[in-house]
């Protein structure tokens, strides 16, 4: 009898395990089915994101484009500085931040800060067309608006070495920058390559004209004599002959060859950009001429 009880209990025990266990299991069905929707929802949900990502970056920098057509530049640096600093892999990136420096740069003369974020375009994208515009800007910024000419060196050279297509206004620009150190040899060597390798350079009356204008400043008279008259003699009707026949003027007058030089004066009459400069000239030369007579 007894052992007929303990079968009973066995088996009622044994049916109310496997009872438990069909339902402990049907709730862990349940629970892995809701986690993988979910994991199937979240991953649906990311690839919608990141397939429509770059529609809507793009209408960012849209929107930030506009905000500079507006006059709200604050706002739009900051718009264009957000897709950089998010999204630093989309395509339009390294042109986001570029615009954040011409922002800073051409409307609110934030010149330091518009260096930086041009320095940071070049860092990050250096392969990217707009660090090629990168450099450019910043050697302008350097030469013309921070007037700190030894870096201005540095950068001019980079971007010529970089191969740019306009290389003989690089190579000009490098020049110019030496000269405004007063270094004028470096400045002639430069002004000689860029003479040299572009041969059909339209800059070339001007540079004939800046290595006349060097040689000028050294007091080397000869050498800058035959160089204004190079380019009197090669581009007549360049604007730079007229200055020539100036600066030609005034190299005569210091090798104290007066009379050389008021004949050269006289004969910009009329043509000269600016008349009263040149009557100064020529009755500064005339003064001399007659005081030198004096003397004898």
């Amino acid at each position: 009898m007894r052992k007929m009880e303990i079968r009973k209990l066995q088996k009622k025990i044994l049916r109310e395990e496997l009872r438990r266990r069909r339902k402990n299991s049907k709730r862990h069905r349940l629970l892995v089915t809701g986690i993988l929707a979910l994991l199937i929802l979240l991953f649906a949900g990311a690839a919608f994101y990141l397939y429509n990502l770059d529609g809507m970056l793009e209408k960012d920098f849209q929107q930030a484009q506009e905000l500079v057509e507006e006059g709200d530049y604050a706002t739009a640096v900051a718009a264009f500085q957000r897709i950089y600093q998010h999204h630093p892999s989309f395509y339009l990136a390294p042109q986001a931040l570029f615009e954040a420096g011409e922002v800073l740069n051409l409307y609110q003369q934030r010149y330091p800060e518009a260096l930086l974020t041009y320095l940071l375009v070049e860092k990050d994208f250096p392969d990217s067309e707009s660090a090629s515009s990168a450099r450019r800007k910043i050697a302008e910024i350097y030469k013309y608006r921070l007037r700190d000419y030894s870096r201005a060196v540095v950068a001019y050279q980079k971007l010529l070495d970089s191969g740019v297509e306009d290389g003989d206004r690089v190579q000009y620009e490098l020049g110019d920058t030496y000269f405004r150190l007063n270094n004028f040899e470096q400045a002639r060597i430069e002004f000689e390559s860029l003479f040299k390798t572009w041969p059909q350079s339209p800059l070339l009356p001007q540079v004939r004209f800046r290595i006349a204008t060097t040689f000028a400043l050294e007091g080397e008279l000869k050498e800058a004599e035959a160089d204004y008259r190079a380019v009197i003699r090669e581009w007549p009707d360049d604007p730079f002959a007229i200055e020539a026949r100036f600066g030609l003027a005034a190299v005569l007058e210091d090798g104290e060859r007066l009379l050389d030089a008021l004949k050269v004066l006289e004969q910009l009459r009329g043509v000269y950009p600016n008349p009263e400069i040149l009557q100064k000239r020529i009755e500064q030369v005339k003064e001399r001429i007659r005081k030198k007579k004096k003397a004898i």
